[in-house]
């Protein structure tokens, strides 16, 4: 049971970095020879808020 609640934490603090980054606050800086990466920064934007909320609807109906 602590670990799923450990697996959901992690999944929130990913969410975060990834809604941080995506959003500019935090500094993902993407090599001129790998174009994809900035693409792939740029989801960021709706992928880490949607992690987040995975996380939370996990640990809500987690068992007690």
């Amino acid at each position: 049971m602590i670990a799923a609640y450990i697996d959901e934490f992690i999944m929130l603090c990913a969410g975060a970095w990834m809604a941080a980054v995506g959003f500019g606050y935090v500094d993902f800086p993407a090599r001129p020879d790998q174009p994809w990466l900035g693409n792939l920064v740029r989801q960021f934007k709706w992928m880490g808020p949607l992690l987040m909320l995975i996380a939370i609807i996990l640990g809500v109906a987690a068992p007690a």
